[in-house]
C-alpha cells in the first residue's frame, strides 16, 4: 500500500494541477454562459466522486453485515466522509452555477433536492456513528443506514429524467453536444477528482486503522492495571 502511495499521490497531484489548468484556460467560454460555465467541470467531476464513495459505502455495509470484519466497517466510514465532502462540494458548486445563470443560490429543483436529501442521509450516518460508543453495535447500525440510504442514489441520478426539471441532463451519447476542448477539460477533472479521492480514502483508513490500533492498546492497558 505504501508503495502504492508513493506513486499515486504524485500523480493525482499532477492530474490536478493539469484539470485545473483545463478546465480554466484550455476550455473556451461556454457561447451563452461565458466562463461561468467553467464551474461544470468541478460540478460534474465532484457529483461523481460523491455517487462513487457512497456506492463503496453500500459494498463495503454488505459486506460487513456478512463477515462482519471491522475493516469494511472502516472503508464504509472513511468512504462515507468523504462523499458527504465531495456531495458538499457538488452543492456548493451548483448554487454557485444556478445563481450565475438561473438568478437564484437555490430553487427545490427535483436533482437538488434529492441531491440534498442524499447529502442528510449520509451526514446522518455519519451522526450515527459519533453518537454510538460499542463499536460492533455502530458497525452494523452504520452498515444498515449506508445501505438504505444507498437507495437514494440511483433517485438523484434519475430525477432529471423522471420529473420536470430545469436541471441539464443527458439522456444519451448523442446528446452529448460539448465542444472536443470542453469534454476533455471535463475528463480530466473526472479522472483528477477521481486520483484525489483514492488517494484521501486509502488515507483515511489507515488512520481509522492506527486509531483503532490505539484503542485497543488503550483498553489493553487499562484491564491490565
Amino acid at each position: 500500500m505504501t508503495r502504492l502511495m508513493s506513486w499515486l499521490t504524485p500523480v493525482a497531484f499532477l492530474t490536478s494541477v493539469t484539470a485545473l489548468y483545463m478546465a480554466l484556460r484550455y476550455a473556451p467560454p461556454e457561447r451563452f454562459m461565458g466562463n461561468v460555465q467553467r464551474i461544470f467541470y468541478f460540478h460534474v467531476a465532484a457529483a461523481w466522486v460523491g455517487f462513487l464513495a457512497f456506492t463503496i459505502v453500500f459494498i463495503a455495509s454488505l459486506a460487513y453485515l456478512r463477515r462482519s470484519e471491522e475493516r469494511w466497517d472502516r472503508l464504509a466510514a472513511a468512504a462515507a466522509e468523504l462523499g458527504v465532502l465531495f456531495t458538499t462540494i457538488t452543492l456548493l458548486m451548483g448554487s454557485l452555477w444556478a445563481r450565475a445563470v438561473w438568478g437564484v443560490w437555490w430553487t427545490w429543483d427535483p436533482k437538488l433536492t434529492t441531491t440534498l436529501i442524499l447529502w442528510f442521509l449520509y451526514a446522518g450516518y455519519l451522526l450515527v456513528r459519533a453518537a454510538v460508543d460499542d463499536r460492533r453495535q455502530r458497525g452494523r447500525f452504520a452498515a444498515v443506514l449506508g445501505v438504505v440510504g444507498f437507495l437514494n442514489v440511483p433517485v438523484v441520478y434519475m430525477s432529471s429524467v423522471w420529473w420536470t426539471s430545469i436541471h441539464p441532463v443527458l439522456r444519451n451519447q448523442a446528446e452529448m453536444t460539448l465542444a472536443p476542448a470542453m469534454r476533455a477539460a471535463l475528463q480530466a477533472a473526472v479522472v483528477a477528482f477521481t486520483l484525489l479521492f483514492v488517494v484521501l480514502l486509502v488515507l483515511r483508513v489507515r488512520l481509522a486503522r492506527l486509531a483503532d490500533a490505539v484503542g485497543e492498546l488503550r483498553t489493553a492497558g487499562a484491564w491490565k492495571g
